[in-house]
């Protein structure tokens, strides 16, 4: 299993929360400093409006006068008696005066003090009257504080809501993306493991970006599994083809063997069965190796690539030829042995393998009708294409195999090998045909089925 890493959670949402909060902390101090250098900016220029407007007054700074200016104004006013040098005619309290005496003695222009908990920025002017006068203008200053924050609080406000709404959002949404493709990614790692099962639904399906790749991996998944079953399928006809390759050389010498040593005994007893009684027990000995011999042609035909030319082949008199070959096998096992009618029909193909094929289909057939059973080999003809056909009135092939038929050693007969139909799909596919089988009606038909570009026109084989 792979480590755990970084969430996709981890990698959407939190990065985007961060930028939030860098964008929220720029703005705050922004906006600090903003409030700051405004409120600043605003004392200033306050101040300066009162000393422009003291220095233009030719009205005497009487105690009325300066109430009026503080009250008007917001700011503090002080009438510096220069001959005292004291603090006269002022809006500030008598406690407050107190305190400010020696401060407000050292001020300069455009200092700022504190007066309690008050910031105050001064200004000083000699406002004009009967006699001139040395005032002293405290405009108040806003404390720093208090500006930053009610500058700040609206955007400090504005992004809690966002990040409240923006990261359970983001985590509602990341997290169902994750889960698709966490989805996705356990259906790849099954992959590895040579699990390819379909899978129906799924987290990971959807018509967006996610669904699209889930999709795609699904496609991918048929592929590789087509691909799987081709290597293994290709393997073991290479390996079955070896083996028969290997099995048909032996068994065709001794096959050979022994039809020589029958043809010799025939030539030796000829002419000595008693009269009235003919013995064909060795023809009928060479018949069956005959058949023998055709099954070791179709698995000859599995090991290597057929060696003969094609040519004509007449499809009715190899469809008799081969009722001929499985004739005694069906006296022998009490089986009805019927043909159908002609299709007067010829193909290129090669004659042997096809041969092959129908035999070991007629023999399959024998098996299952068993005795008092009934099997017809026979060539019809069909717009789409001729076809070879067996057909019997047996059991048919038990329902577990009715898939895998065709497959190497798959067989429904205790003593069977399960080539049989190997061969005959082999031989089909040489030709461009297929194998094909159904159940109809209590009888089980097994077809050959050659392409009709095959066919030859206008040419009747012999």
């Amino acid at each position: 299993m792979p480590l755990p890493g970084r969430t996709l959670s981890a990698q959407l949402v939190w990065p985007v929360v961060g930028l939030v909060l860098a964008a929220v902390i720029a703005n705050v101090a922004f906006a600090a400093w903003l409030a700051t250098r405004n409120a600043l900016g605003a004392a200033t220029l306050g101040r300066e409006r009162i000393v422009a407007a003291l220095d233009r007054s030719r009205i005497p700074l009487s105690p009325a006068v300066v109430d009026a200016l503080g009250d008007l104004t917001g700011s503090e006013l002080v009438v510096w008696d220069e001959a005292a040098d004291a603090p006269g005619t002022t809006t500030l309290g008598a406690d407050r005066l107190a305190a400010a005496t020696s401060l407000l003695r050292e001020a300069n222009d455009g200092d700022v003090i504190t007066l309690g908990e008050n910031r105050y920025a001064v200004g000083i002017v000699r406002a004009g009257g009967v006699r001139p006068e040395r005032a002293l203008v405290l405009t108040p200053v806003r404390n720093l504080a208090a500006t930053t924050w009610a500058a700040v609080w609206p955007v400090l406000a504005v992004a809690a809501a966002t990040l409240a709404v923006l990261v359970p959002l983001g985590l509602l949404t990341t997290g169902s993306i994750a889960r698709r493709i966490a989805a996705i990614e356990r259906r790849v790692e099954r992959f590895s493991t040579g699990d390819f099962t379909a899978e129906q639904g799924g987290a990971g399906r959807g018509d967006d970006e996610v669904g699209r790749l889930a999709a795609g991996v699904e496609r991918m998944r048929g592929e590789l599994e087509t691909l799987r079953d081709r290597l293994v399928a290709g393997e073991r006809e290479r390996l079955l083809g070896q083996l028969a390759a290997g099995f048909a050389h032996e068994l065709r010498n001794a096959i050979t063997g022994a039809r020589l040593a029958i043809d010799l005994h025939r030539r030796r007893c000829a002419g000595s069965p008693p009269a009235g009684r003919p013995d064909d027990s060795l023809a009928v000995a060479v018949r069956q190796l005959e058949i023998v011999e055709e099954e070791v042609r179709g698995l000859l035909a599995l090991g290597r690539p057929p060696a003969t030319v094609p040519a004509a082949v007449d499809l009715d008199a190899l469809a008799a030829e081969v009722r001929d070959l499985v004739g005694p096998r069906c006296g022998h096992a009490g089986v009805a042995l019927a043909s159908g009618p002609p299709c007067h029909a010829s193909v290129i193909g090669r004659r042997e393998g096809l041969r092959a094929a129908l035999v070991n289909l007629a023999l399959n057939a024998i098996d299952a009708a068993g005795g008092g059973g009934h099997v017809t080999v026979a060539a019809v003809a069909d717009p789409a294409g001729p076809a070879l056909v067996v057909e019997d009135d047996g059991p048919g092939p038990p329902d577990e195999l009715a898939e895998s038929l065709h497959e190497p050693f798959v067989t429904g007969k205790q003593e069977g090998v399960g080539l049989g139909l190997t061969v005959a799909r082999a031989v089909a596919e040489q030709h461009g045909g297929r194998l094909e089988w159904r159940r109809d009606d209590g009888r089980t038909r097994f077809e050959i089925r050659l392409p009709a570009t095959q066919i030859v026109t206008g040419e009747t084989v012999a």
